[in-house]
């Protein structure tokens, strides 16, 4: 994936077992994989909803609760089919996403992004990305209008089950504070956490729903309930704060 990732934003020094040799820092999201899928329940490679839905849904996600999600896409489909969204003035654009934080900056980037599509496609089928390798998925998704590497991977992994990692800020959290990975962006931490992991679509969706499973109830941004947590006895931030880790550690 050599081209889509800036490694060169990394810093601060890494945590003790960022430290150490790949081959350690790949055991232990191992070992964060089976005690995740245990406190968590397996979670099967099923695709949860069509390529499109999956794709403008990612995008009005960010920083934004999946209630919220959900009820700005509903509200966005009842403005018509694709073409209609994509051809239509911002403003009813924005105001039917309004539940999503920041819609008058996400409908401009849905409408180019539909617009994109359709130009290099001619409908808004996306099936043909199965048939793609995954570095030239994420170098088709990543060209369009604000879509980024986690929303490509999303797309990637849930849909056609490519071998790929998304990063949210929940993985990103996780994996920095346990040290799996030194300070990074969520970028170039793609990259980093998919050297690690087996090319195993079902395990790499599996982590990555447990992760931000624990993200949101257990390994929160503030206040991070270590005490209950289930990686803590391999945890670098636990075993430097204990139960008091700050907000402003994540790795």
């Amino acid at each position: 994936m050599t081209g889509l990732f800036d490694m060169n934003d990394a810093s601060g020094p890494p945590l003790p077992n960022a430290r150490r040799p790949a081959a350690e820092r790949s055991e232990l999201l191992l070992w964060t994989h089976e005690r995740l899928t245990a406190a968590y329940g397996p979670r099967p490679l099923v695709p949860r909803r069509e390529p499109m839905h999956e794709l403008i849904s990612t995008v009005l996600s960010q920083r934004t609760d999946w209630r919220n999600e959900d009820l700005a896409y509903q509200e966005l489909r009842q403005l018509g089919d694709w073409d209609t969204i994509a051809s239509l003035p911002v403003e009813p654009v924005a105001h039917a996403i309004r539940a999503s934080t920041y819609p008058e900056q996400k409908a401009p980037r849905i409408q180019a992004t539909l617009k994109a599509i359709c130009e290099l496609r001619g409908d808004y089928d996306l099936d043909f990305l199965q048939d793609l390798t995954p570095q030239e998925g994420l170098k088709w998704l990543t060209a369009l209008p604000g879509v980024g590497v986690k929303t490509s991977s999303l797309v990637l992994l849930f849909n056609f089950a490519k071998p790929v990692f998304p990063v949210d800020t929940h993985v990103h959290r996780i994996t920095s504070r346990v040290g799996a990975i030194p300070k990074m962006g969520e970028g170039p931490a793609h990259k980093a956490l998919l050297a690690l992991l087996p090319p195993d679509p079902p395990l790499l969706y599996e982590l990555h729903i447990n992760l931000l499973r624990h993200g949101q109830q257990v390994c929160s941004f503030s206040n991070p309930k270590c005490g209950k947590c289930v990686l803590r006895e391999r945890c670098d931030a636990y075993a430097e704060y204990g139960d008091h880790v700050p907000s402003f550690v994540k790795g």
